[in-house]
Formats: structure tokens, sequence, C-alpha cells
């Protein structure tokens, strides 16, 4: 059986995910077999496994840090809220059913024991689990029904870290808050604190961790800078909620950018993540907006993935957002639509079987002629696609012979109407050759629908893409060298120099052998 290790918070957002991520590949550079695990999460942020399962995309960022391919072993239950009274429950990355919060945890004993097999399994074949948990380990009115923190650091037997967001203030009360709502049991399993998100003079903060490790009795490990040079895949929207309340409004001030890119921000937004490479391009801006006057007057409109469709796309028509699309688009703005965004983009929704919600029927923007149809089957796989041989491309200097590499998460079918032109020809799903359309075009041109998550992560695509809507402007083309190489293993060898050089990891390898 492997060591364990377990990283929980004060609360939400305080720096678990890229803690975790950071342990694996350190793990990982000192030559050992590591995986990291989740027994539970919320987002509809997800990642699909190369055998066609679903998972939770933090936990498919921590395996690529240590090396591995995802497993859904790695995140066995995954909670993917559609409203505000229940969520898709995801065990071992297939579909379970929709359950509320009270019908969740009447079937606690059941993920639990999904959740324990899974962590069996991982550590059969690996040296060193790193654990992650949720939210904080002392919701006191939940606390009973919890199965991703305490629970599983006592069936791991896993010293645990206790994280705190010092950016938020009132770091010191809420690291002795939350021990002082653990039990006696537990509180011993915490084995130290890190701090993270610290902008500042070490010196200033010195006197508060000594009086702080006097009153605990437990050290602090490390104090982790605030930093914003380190590219990883964020969990969950949380993060996006700073954007909006501009603390991260774009990544770039409109003075600085060339190409502005509008990015909906849904209420159930799902994979946000597939629009993270622009913002690492040259001159690019890439907002985030839920008004529709916001929208401003970009050179391409994104509507993304989401949890629910039909809910979404009210929303929009309600804001006002979608009439703001439809006028952009008619005096030239691009559309590309992703997944759930595909289906808004078409002419009718329909959902007879009430597989996402008690809608059974709804109007879509109209911009493209095509119908989606909802089913209770749920496709889930990795994809390799080409672009369709005849279609109506705006980006004609794009190979067609190029393969494209994406994955499905969607329940819906769409049909083309009226001789719709495809965007691609699947070839390839979940390592079996198919030969099957996907996706919608315009018949200018100028929208594009598709189902394929990460299609902006192909660097090909990405290139004509952004040289097309340059062009648009009359701004002279980029050349190849100067687009993004997205080099990941970089980004996860940087955090792990960050990470060994403010945090005592010889004392965390001590306490791992300690409690092996």
């Amino acid at each position: 059986m492997a060591k364990a290790i377990m990283v929980q918070g004060t609360g939400s957002d305080v720096g678990k995910s890229i803690l975790v991520c950071a342990l694996c590949r350190i793990f990982r550079q000192n030559g050992m077999n590591v995986a990291p695990f989740k027994a539970q999460n919320m987002s509809n942020n997800s990642y699909v496994t190369a055998d066609g399962r679903e998972m939770g995309r933090a936990q498919a960022a921590q395996a690529e840090a240590a090396g591995i391919l995802p497993e859904a072993e790695m995140n066995p239950v995954l909670l993917k809220p559609s409203g505000n009274n229940g969520s898709q429950i995801i065990t071992m990355g297939r579909p379970l059913r929709h359950m509320t919060a009270h019908e969740y945890y009447e079937n606690k004993e059941l993920m639990l024991d999904i959740a324990k097999k899974a962590y069996e399994s991982l550590s059969d074949k690996n040296d060193i689990i790193v654990i992650e948990g949720a939210g904080s380990p002392v919701e006191i009115n939940i606390k009973d029904n919890d199965i991703v923190n305490m629970k599983i650091a006592e069936i791991a037997d896993a010293p645990v870290i206790l994280v705190a967001d010092i950016e938020r203030g009132g770091t010191f009360a809420w690291i002795v808050g939350t021990l002082e709502l653990l039990n006696s049991n537990e509180r011993e399993r915490v084995v130290g604190i890190i701090i993270n998100k610290f902008r500042g003079d070490m010196a200033i903060l010195e006197s508060g961790i000594k009086m702080l490790e006097e009153r605990i009795k437990k050290p602090v490990l490390g104090v982790l800078p605030y930093f914003t040079d380190i590219d990883i895949d964020d969990e969950d929207s949380v993060s996006l909620d700073k954007r909006n309340k501009g603390q991260e409004s774009s990544n770039l001030k409109i003075s600085e950018a060339q190409i502005d890119i509008v990015v909906i921000r849904l209420p159930r937004i799902s994979n946000f993540t597939d629009f993270d490479i622009f913002k690492r391009e040259k001159d690019i801006r890439v907002r985030f907006i839920d008004k529709a006057q916001s929208i401003g007057n970009p050179d391409l409109i994104i509507l993304p993935g989401t949890k629910n469709t039909i809910s979404d796309l009210k929303f929009i028509k309600d804001n006002g957002i979608a009439d703001a699309i439809i006028e952009l688009e008619k005096k030239g703005t691009m559309v590309i639509g992703i997944c759930g965004g595909y289906q808004m983009l078409g002419k009718v929704i329909r959902d007879p079987e009430n597989a996402e919600s008690k809608t059974s029927e709804t109007g879509g923007l109209g911009l493209i002629d095509v119908s989606t149809l909802f089913k209770l089957q749920k496709n889930t796989y990795q994809v390799k696609a080409r672009l369709y041989d005849n279609g109506p491309y705006i980006l004609k200097n794009l190979n067609t012979e190029k393969e494209l590499k994406g994955y499905e998460i969607h329940m819906g079918e769409t049909e083309l109407l009226n001789g719709t032109s495809p965007f691609l020809k699947i070839i390839e799903r979940s390592d079996k050759e198919v030969c099957m359309n996907d996706g919608a075009v315009s018949n200018d041109g100028n929208i594009i629908g598709t189902y394929l998550h990460g299609i902006f992560d192909n660097v090909e695509f990405r290139f004509q893409l952004i040289n097309h809507l340059r062009t648009n402007k009359d701004l002279s083309p980029i050349s190849p060298e100067e687009l993004s190489t997205d080099d990941k293993e970089k980004q996860y060898d940087k955090l792990a120099d960050l990470v060994r050089k403010h945090i005592d990891m010889d004392l965390i390898y001590k306490i791992i052998k300690y409690y092996g």
C-alpha cells in the first residue's frame, strides 16, 4: 500500500488543488510513483480520460504533474451542479443520476464505498498518494456526511496539511477556528500549516507565525507567495468570480490588446479552461462577461459549455446578451459555440425526456440551421477529427488533413438542417475508428458550432483563427514562431521550484515516513 499525505483547507479556493499539483510534481521529480486523489469533487470543469470516463479537471492536471495518465479512480465521485437544487452524480467516470443534496447524503455510504475502492486501486500501484480535501473539514452542519476530508484521511491513515489563504484576511483566526472545530483525533492528524498567497514583507509576518505556532502547537511548514506567472488549470468557476469582481477582469488592458475575445459567463458554465490558451497569446485580451452592456465590440464571441443549456439560454435571453450577440454577428463579429454553446446557436432545443430540465422545448438563437435533441445517454469521448473537406471555411489556410484533438462531454445530439455544412469529420473516438460529422458552420463561415472541447489547444487551428481575426482588423498576421507553445511541463516544473523554495519539504518527507 502507498504512503499518503493529504491537503485540506480552511475554506474553498485557498490553494489546495495547486499545492497537490506541486507535491505531485515534486515527488515525481524525486523518482517516486505518485498519483493524486480526491474522493468527491464538485465542479462543472471536467475532463475525459482515454477510456471515455469523466473526472474533475483539477485531478487531470495533477495527474499530468505526476507524469501519469488521468484515471477516473483519481476522482471517483464527481458532482456537476445543474441548478440550485441538485447535481448530476458521476461515479467512476459514468453518470449515475441526478440527486438533490438530501438524496446524495442518503447515499453517503455508497459514495464512500466507491471512494474507498478507488483509493485502494491507486494505492496498490503507487509509492505515494497525494489526497485533496474539499472546502473546509469543519462545516459542522454537514460534517457527519463529509466523505472527502477527515473521513478519507482516516481511511488512508494520512497526515494532513492545512492550507489557508492570507490574501482574504483573518487567516490566523481561520486556522485556529478550524482546528478548534475538529475533534481531538482529527486535530492530532493535522501535522502542519501552509499559508498561501502572501504578498509583502516576510519580516512583518514572522511574529504572527511565531504566536500561531505557540498557540496551536503545530509548525507552519511554509509561506507561499502570491504569483501570477505560473499557469495551471483552475478547478472550478470560483476563479471566474474574482474576474467579475475586478480583481482579474482580463489578462490585458484594453490599450495593450489588439484582439478582444469575449466569453459569455453562463451561470452554469463548464470547461471554461477551454479558453485559457488565448490568455497566453500575444496581444489578445480575454474577457468573461455576464451582462449585455459589458460585451462592447469584440472580435470574437464564444458561447462556452454549460451544465444546463436550456436554463442558461434563458439567462442570456432574459438579460439581453442573446440579442447583443445576434446584432454583433450581423455586423460581422465572429461567433463560436462549444458544446452547450453550440446547441444554443441553433434553431431549437428539445428535451422530451427531461434529461436536462423540465422545459421540453425552447428556441435557440437561430444563428445556424441546426436542431438539438437531448437524450438520457451521455457522450464522453476523447476525439480525433479533421476539418470537413467542403465546408464554407474562413480558415482557408488550415490543412484539412491535419488532425485536431479534443474531447466530447454532452447529452444532446444535434441535427444539421437544410444543407448546413458540418464543421468536423470525427475519425476516432476513445481509440476506436469512426467516421461521423461534428458541429456546423454558417453559410458565410462566420459562425462555428462544435462539441469538441479543447479545440483551441490545437496549435495550427488556433494560429489560423488568430490570423483570421487579425486580418479582419487590418492587422498584420503573426508568424508561427510568435504563437504560444503552451508547454505545461515547464509550468509544472516552475510550480515545483516555487514550492520547494518556500516550503520545508524535508519535514514533509519526515512526516510521510513517520505515518507510513
